[in-house]
């Protein structure tokens, strides 16, 4: 068991004439899903030079790797000899261990090997706990008939999951789709957006100080394509701050948020007046006598005001679009009882949708959890591959 080493960055002769690969939490993405049981192309490389003069070291092709430090508890093979960072316990397979065996066996306890960290600020596997990993270690053609099962099993269950999540994109496309289709009019109806707003308040540039818990914080990550997702990001501010924070404006229920940035384009309704705001939001409060809330939601995530998005925005990573723009953006507007009308259709026709891609996520889930409790009965033994082959 080895773990592998940052060559000194204060030394540029160790970063130039780059050659061995070098795998780093950055690559960590490669193994997150479970399926990838080879290393791919890293995203750095380091110099023999840097090797020789650090306690990095290039390890074979077959070496099993364990991401020990922030995300702990993925595992792959090294496809060729490669040198990783200190963020991996590193083991190099004898004669009596197949590489993808072990492999096998170190995603079976990832679980525990996680739930080892929870709570923890500072996630690690320290070198006495990798130390004590014990595995059982059957005869060579055990393992290899173990490895074949599991191979053959859970592409199956990769190949039910791959349908399901093509099942899910057609039905967010089938979403967009009905949503752009019943909000598309004659150009002659198409007013600007700005004509819809009594207020408007842009908390761009306002960054909140965080506290522990209180009221929670709105930020561009909370609003999705249609709806505020509380869970996905939970950052608080202090109620006594509270009214300083939010002194540009308070959210009001049906305000219409949009995020102007990083993504842009997302835009959602209030629909609690406790939160507070935070930057690359821009929160409309509509002229209710002209404008339906809910059609005007749906209007601005049709394609047809999408794309003005898109053709004024700028940036080359993240997307954005300047406050200046913003009187540019124009959307049709029919007669309030026709926004009415179109917002409840809407909403039912989304409501299905959306019910048949949550059954299909929690398909998703169930078989992920499949996969998981196949692979640890197996390496486990308690799975008579025997009979399975019979």
């Amino acid at each position: 068991m080895k773990t592998g080493h940052t060559p000194s960055r204060s030394n540029p002769e160790y970063w130039e004439d780059v050659s061995i690969p070098w795998f780093t939490l950055a690559d960590v993405w490669q193994l997150r899903d479970g399926r990838q049981v080879f290393l791919g192309d890293t995203a750095s490389r380091i110099s023999e030079l840097g090797l020789a003069n650090s306690a990095a070291e290039l390890l074979p092709a077959g070496t099993v790797v364990l991401s020990r430090t922030a995300s702990v508890g993925f595992s792959g093979v090294m496809p060729i000899a490669m040198a990783t960072s200190q963020d991996f316990w590193n083991w190099v397979c004898g004669p009596d261990l197949l590489p993808e065996y072990l492999n096998y066996q170190f995603k079976a306890i990832a679980p525990n090997l996680r739930a080892m960290n929870m709570g923890s600020t500072h996630q690690t596997i320290y070198q006495r706990d990798a130390a004590g990993i014990e595995v059982l270690v059957p005869s060579l053609d055990e393992q290899r008939a173990i490895v074949d099962y599991l191979d053959r099993e859970t592409a199956r269950v990769d190949a039910l999951i791959d349908e399901q999540l093509r099942l899910i994109e057609m039905l967010r496309e089938r979403r967009k789709a009905v949503i752009t289709v019943s909000t598309k009019g004659e150009q002659k109806d198409f007013i600007q957006l700005v004509r819809c707003v009594t207020e408007q308040v842009d908390y761009r540039g306002a960054t909140p100080p965080k506290s522990d818990s209180g009221i929670q914080l709105v930020t561009a990550r909370n609003v999705k394509r249609g709806w505020i997702d509380y869970g996905s990001s939970q950052e608080f501010v202090d109620p006594d701050t509270y009214a300083q924070v939010m002194r540009r404006g308070l959210p009001k229920r049906d305000d219409i948020l949009f995020t102007m940035e990083a993504p842009l384009g997302n835009v959602a309704l209030v629909d609690r007046e406790d939160i507070a705001l935070a930057q690359r939001i821009i929160k409309w409060t509509l002229d209710r006598d002209q404008v339906h809330p809910r059609y005007l939601l749906y209007a601005m995530l049709g394609e047809q005001f999408q794309h003005q998005l898109r053709i004024r925005s700028t940036g080359s990573t993240a997307l954005g679009i300047k406050a200046s723009k913003l009187p540019e953006l124009r959307v049709w507007l029919p007669e309030r009882g026709e926004q009415r009308r179109i917002a409840a259709f809407l909403d039912e026709e989304t409501a299905k949708i959306d019910a048949l891609i949550a059954e299909t996520e929690k398909f998703i889930e169930l078989s992920r959890e499949r996969r998981s409790a196949l692979i640890s009965a197996t390496v486990t033994g308690q799975i008579d591959l025997a009979r399975v082959r019979s």
